[in-house]
């Protein structure tokens, strides 16, 4: 059965972070916005890990009252790991940032994370649709998206319009992949393994909840998250050749190979019991060609996802979605919805993302440790941390330019930009 198509100021495809935060945004400000998701909430999602700059986006959106009360667990730095496994010393929030507010995180069950952002968007007013598939955008004759066609859980075909389209599919990329707009970062592909534990050895005192990262000896590192209820979530990020070495292409056994080789998380998991079912992705470090096009706006992981080995990807998802609801907002209220009004939000974008871009490049330098590199600069000591910490949409040529004597920073990449068709 089809229904008869109906109208919206904002279609948001996609209930997850960005989308969620966009919703509500836009809700607040008046807007007519339906939020379309394909899945039931609450659901499992990977990516567990706040850094402090979320707080922004989550005051907001007025959450940050209830992650206090969450019972999620409180991050307070990160710390990486050398091969080797000794002790190294933690990259601590506390010491650069106001107590309260940016000086902690949080490490998030997703299930439940997701599902406070998504009905906090319902509460400020958007229209939240579980259990709706969206299977294609609307184009006009002059290629200006105008809606989507979606198929609801009962297979009713649907049609809805509005002036402007968020995408906030996640890494499936929708709109990217109908228009042939992802792009990989082949200098940064990598394979990802993880599952759950329950049990086993962490930092002591208020370093408890702390993120660590276990280097893997030219390979890839590993993550280690403490959540709430004694679980923890343990990953292995490196090269898929090396993870299917020796025809290796089960993935509980690529990630208890990989737990065996190195000594600290080995150690970290002793006496701990597996409970989750091993999960496996090769979908890294991609982006958009384009972040706004006629009637379409990028958001989130859709806009570009990055490796994650500083765990910025979710709160960047948030911050885009705040950023997107502004930017749609103040578009609406000019009634100028082209795409060269979402220039100020895709540059903002894009300075995340090839702030992230580099540091991450200098991870993966071999040889380079964050901490040598703080003892021999110290003056570089507060950059790095911004960064950790998510505060990535600034000027960082102080910090690049003490790096470059250690790494080679690729190009950046003209990705994001708006799609301006040649008749504009």
């Amino acid at each position: 059965m089809t229904e008869v198509p109906s109208s919206r100021d904002v279609i948001i495809i996609g209930g997850g972070p960005s989308g969620a935060a966009a919703g509500a945004e836009l809700a607040e400000h008046g807007h007519r916005v339906v939020i379309l998701e394909r899945e039931k909430f609450p659901r499992y999602h990977v990516g567990e890990s706040l850094v402090p700059f979320a707080y922004e986006p989550l005051e907001r959106l007025g959450l940050i009252p209830s992650m206090r009360a969450s019972g999620f667990r409180r991050k307070h730095s990160i710390t990486f790991i050398p091969p080797s496994g000794g002790q190294a010393q933690p990259f601590d929030f506390r010491s650069r940032y106001e107590s309260g507010t940016l000086a902690s995180s949080w490490q998030v069950r997703r299930a439940d994370f997701d599902e406070m952002l998504l009905r906090n968007a319902a509460l400020k007013g958007a229209e939240v649709r579980e259990q709706c598939t969206v299977t294609g955008l609307i184009r006009d004759a002059h290629g200006v998206v105008t809606g989507v066609r979606l198929q609801t859980g009962d297979g009713t075909v649907e049609e809805i319009s509005a002036p402007v389209t968020i995408d906030a599919t996640g890494r499936e990329a929708f709109s990217s992949l109908k228009l042939g707009w992802r792009v990989s970062d082949t200098e940064l592909h990598r394979v990802a393994v993880w599952s759950y534990f329950k049990g086993g050895t962490r930092h002591c005192g208020p370093d408890e909840g702390a993120t660590t990262v276990a280097v893997l000896p030219a390979h890839g590192w590993f993550w280690h998250i403490p959540m709430q209820d004694d679980m923890v979530s343990v990953g292995v990020v490196a090269e898929g050749k090396y993870l299917t070495r020796d025809g290796c292409r089960d993935p509980e056994l690529m990630l208890r190979r990989e737990i065996e080789s190195n000594p600290w998380i080995e150690k970290s998991l002793a006496g701990s019991r597996h409970v989750g079912v091993p999960r496996i992705t090769a979908d890294f470090s991609r982006h958009a060609r384009f972040g706004a096009a006629p009637g379409l706006l990028m958001t989130g992981d859709a806009f570009a996802f990055m490796d994650p080995v500083f765990s910025t990807g979710l709160t960047l998802a948030l911050k885009s979605g705040v950023m997107a609801g502004d930017a749609v907002h103040e578009a609406l209220a000019g009634g100028d919805c082209s795409p060269g009004r979402f220039s100020a939000y895709t540059g903002g974008m894009r300075r995340n993302v090839e702030n992230l871009r580099r540091l991450i490049h200098a991870f993966y330098t071999p040889g380079f440790s964050f901490q040598a590199f703080t003892d021999r600069f110290p003056e570089a000591a507060g950059a790095v941390m911004d960064c950790l910490a998510g505060d990535l949409d600034r000027d960082f040529s102080g910090l690049w330019s003490c790096l470059g004597q250690f790494v080679e920073f690729p190009e950046p990449l003209p990705y994001g930009v708006p799609f301006i068709p040649r008749s504009a």
